[in-house]
């Protein structure tokens, strides 16, 4: 079977067995700061699995794109010389929430693995194990599954048990592994048996997880109401073993990019086990490179981008480490999205993109390993003398140049050197650490207790922006936290309607916001300044109290209607630029964020080069050719997979469900979104693109305003116009042109100031005189009118005038003193012109410093600097 027919088999049989086949999420997880990527196929399960979302099914099974390369779950070191290590892989998974238990999933698993319609594995080459407790387990492995008790083995917590996190859900897991033979035995270790053998002999293909209780923060297991199931089989592990394979590069998965990797790189597959290990590392980086960034990471120097540049450049230093010099994988990229597109078509969207954004990183790599070589050399010149180049230096060049060790020791040895490799991984020690640090602070992406237990709250603001409501919770921020009240007297608090006509913040759509009136006396009760959703079904608005509230009262929610219906305007128009910008641009652009709220919005896009005039201007124009058309806009609710077979796009950051709504502006742009929008494109009224600029390397952002911000930016502009024109006595058609004329002049006026500036430098320099101390002439003086860059002229000419000099000259501008010192090479070993600029700003009540033989300083005590220009010659003096 090939690695697409082994996927393709897996969700086959478990969609005959009642399971939903649910698309694999994106590698970046949706509302998760809790991850780093998607590492497992329950990522985006989890708040099923932690009761605070609700699906439509009770069964699922997924092909999930995983990349492990950070934090807790970190393979990136030994991909490339083990046969079963990847950052990026696919893990096959089915999913109970609250259906099935352990018979079924044990009776499921068994079947497709041995059953000669599915995988067909032989059952003698095959080996259980079970948590060290799980009674349950080991005796359904024998009845169910017909499994030997001595091929069941029983593990402990470090094998065979389940946790999400320090608490919640957690149970044993039961695993599935496979004997490949005695020839996948580590030399010396045919003989072990399993499963103490260490030697690679026996591999893991498949986990069952029992999700059964829920553990407290005291440590203590409590029976989950509803046990579920979760399970990961790894698709290039299960392939290797179908395909007969030790290891994973040698199935059809990983071995055609493998051998696209030696034509790349002009070397065989096979020869030299060094060169080998390269191609691996190659085949195995482009994968995750190729995905992550379809799904929206770019390289960067912080988060999931700097993960993403860190396997990039570890690519590339392999690929230079087998010989190759010159940009590759952004065409190796490229092989992988055809290679992976019977699983994945949507890769094919984005070769272009993701081969702009690698070509560039390589170029930056090549300037980056100059600069690397540079320092490397000046580090091995300074430990020279003791032989020995500090770790911290060789982890700085492994962190920030991506020269690995090994690779830095073959350099060391031509200087004679050797690493200190333990100062190097006490580096690296403290950059883990502070890896899980910055990770952990993500913790306050963790729900709160309070917010579990809320009811799910219906949104009816897109029919209605005033509705009756009754208060159904009170949440203040307490001493130990947030707090649960039956009333709240005054001031900030957080309330829970059973309804809401209140948007909640989504989709980078912002929060609604308005106020709670009195059923009866319509006074106000509270400003609603903001909504948002603590789980996926629960929805607050937050408020500031005017009187007091109880749970239970009966109020009236009214939505801010201009602010509402501004963002739904540049909600709307947001899709309008979205499609304007594919049309001009390209279909290479994609969102990579978003903000609407009622003022403007911000679209972040794929895109390499800064937008001319000419393509902003022809943006624009198609948007307000749509708005002219007045396109009634249709909304359809429908099942994710046949809202993208429409070709719905989808935006960036979105979690969505398994029922989405899909906006249509008929003809013109189709996307998958759960924001508020107008009812035809004609009520955008206007839209004015107000800003376009780069925020990272490969993506771009649009500011604009409509409707009324649009109105009143060309209210403002215009005023400002009329207003240019008064100053200038012109007419407004003839503002630039006068202006131009101005700037024209200006200019010939500060080149004539220039030239004068100069003019009076040489005859201050024609008077100066200096002193004759031991042989080198000695000047301190004051001059007038110079700034900062004449006076690096003057001095540098000084010096050179006279060969053997020391000067230090100041000038007074506007109560600002310059200062600029200089020393000709042949003193600099007695006199440092740092030093010398140094205390003359000190005296001058200031700072100042820089090279030996050039340096500056500023202060603000005028009244000091002649006192401190004077002691500079008797300071010399005694230096030479």
């Amino acid at each position: 079977m090939t690695g697409n027919e082994i996927r393709a088999k897996f969700l086959e049989y478990f969609a005959r067995n009642g399971h939903k086949i649910v698309r694999s999420s994106s590698l970046v997880p949706a509302n998760d700061p809790t991850l780093l990527f998607a590492n497992a196929g329950m990522n985006q399960f989890k708040d099923v699995f932690l009761g605070l979302e609700k699906r439509d099914y009770l069964r699922a099974t997924t092909s999930q794109k995983c990349v492990r390369a950070g934090g807790k779950h970190n393979d990136l070191e030994n991909v490339g010389y083990t046969r079963r290590h990847h950052t990026f892989f696919e893990m096959l998974g089915n999913f109970s929430f609250g259906d099935y238990f352990k018979k079924e999933a044990i009776a499921f698993a068994w079947e497709l693995v041995t059953s000669p319609q599915w995988y067909g594995l032989p059952k003698d080459r095959l080996y259980v194990t079970v948590f060290r407790e799980d009674d349950d387990a080991e005796q359904l492995w024998q009845s169910v599954a017909g499994v030997p008790k001595s091929r069941i083995f029983r593990l402990d917590e470090k094998d065979n048990f389940w946790q999400m996190g320090e608490t919640g859900p957690c149970g044993p897991c039961s695993e599935i592994h496979y004997d490949l033979g005695v020839e996948a035995a580590a030399p010396g270790r045919e003989h072990e048996q399993f499963p103490d053998d260490g030697g690679g002999r026996f591999v893991e293909i498949w986990n069952l997880v029992f999700m059964q209780f829920d553990r407290g923060e005291n440590g203590t297991d409590t029976p989950l109401s509803c046990p579920s199931i979760d399970t990961g089989l790894g698709l290039e592990r299960v392939a290797a073993v179908l395909q007969g394979h030790l290891s994973n590069y040698d199935t059809d998965l990983l071995q055609p990019i493998v051998l696209r990797a030696a034509e790349l790189l002009h070397v065989g597959y096979g020869a030299d086990e060094k060169t080998d290990t390269a191609l691996r590392i190659n085949a195995d980086h482009a994968r995750a490179t190729a995905f992550l960034i379809h799904d929206g990471v770019i390289p960067s120097n912080e988060g999931r981008g700097y993960v993403l540049r860190k396997i990039m450049r570890r690519a590339m230093r392999n690929a230079r480490l087998a010989g190759m010099a010159d940009p590759y994988l952004h065409q190796l990229t490229g092989f992988v999205a055809e290679l992976m597109k019977p699983g994945y078509p949507e890769m094919i969207e984005s070769i272009e993109r993701v081969a702009r954004v690698v070509r560039e990183e390589e170029q930056r790599y090549a300037t980056t390993f100059q600069v690397a070589e540079r320092f490397f050399h000046d580090e091995a010149r300074s430990a020279a003398a003791g032989g020995v180049l500090a770790g911290a230096a060789a982890f700085k060049l492994y962190d920030t140049f991506g020269l690995a060790l090994d690779e830095q020791e073959e350099m060391a040895r031509e200087f004679g050197l050797r690493i200190d490799r333990e100062g190097f991984s006490s580096e690296m020690e403290k950059q883990r650490s502070r890896a899980r640090a910055s990770w952990k602070g993500a913790d306050k992406g963790q729900i709160a207790d309070v917010y579990r237990g809320l009811p799910a709250v219906e949104f009816i603001g897109r029919e209605v922006l005033e509705s009756p409501v009754e208060v159904a919770a009170l949440i203040v921020d307490g001493e130990d936290g947030k707090e649960r009240l039956e009333h709240v007297e005054a001031g900030e608090a957080e309330i829970v309607f059973p309804s809401t006509p209140f948007y909640a913040e989504s989709g980078g759509q912002v929060g609604d916001t308005g106020l709670l009136l009195d059923a009866e006396t319509r006074e106000k009760v509270a400003v609603v300044e903001g909504a948002w959703k603590p789980t996926p079904t629960a929805m607050l608005q937050k408020i500031h109290v005017l009187r007091p509230i109880h749970v239970g009262d009966k109020l009236v929610a009214q939505v801010d209607r201009p602010a509402r219906f501004s963002t739904m305007r540049n909600h709307t128009a947001t899709h309008l630029l979205q499609a304007a910008l594919r049309q001009v641009l390209g279909a290479h652009v994609k969102q990579a964020g978003s903000v609407v709220e009622p003022a403007r919005l911000r679209f972040d896009f794929t895109h390499y080069a800064p937008m001319t005039a000419d393509e902003l201007a022809e943006v624009e124009r198609i948007v307000n050719d749509q708005i002219l058309i007045n396109t009634p806009l249709s909304t359809d609710v429908m099942d994710l997979d046949q809202a993208l077979s429409t070709g719905a796009m989808a935006l960036f950051g979105e979690k969505y469900g398994d029922k989405v709504r899909v906006v249509s502006i008929p003809g013109f742009s189709k996307e998958l979104c759960g924001g508020t929008h107008v009812e035809q494109t004609g009520d955008i009224g206007l839209f004015k693109i107000i800003y376009e600029g780069s925020i990272a390397a490969g993506v771009r952002r649009i500011e604009a305003a409509t409707g009324f911000g649009a109105l009143e930016r060309f209210q403002t502009a215009s005023g400002m116009l009329t207003k240019a024109s008064q100053l200038l006595r012109t007419t407004e058609t003839a503002v630039l042109e006068h202006l131009d004329r101005l700037l024209t002049g200006q200019k010939n006026l500060e080149r004539e100031i220039e030239q004068l500036k100069t003019k009076l430098a040489h005859q201050q320099m024609d008077r100066f005189e200096a002193r004759t101390l031991n042989g080198a002439k000695v000047l301190s003086e004051k001059v007038e009118g110079l700034d900062r860059a004449q006076l690096r002229t003057m001095v540098d000419a000084l010096r050179n005038k006279w060969g053997s000099a020391v000067i230090v000259i100041a000038s007074v501008n506007d109560s600002e003193i310059s200062i600029v010192s200089a020393v000709s090479k042949d003193l600099v070993s007695k006199v440092q012109a740092g030093k010398l600029a140094g205390d003359v700003a000190k005296a001058v009540g200031g700072k100042g410093g820089g090279r030996a033989d050039m340096a500056e300083g500023a202060g603000k005590d005028v009244a000091q600097l002649p006192a401190a220009l004077a002691s500079v010659y008797e300071r010399v003096g005694a230096l030479l």
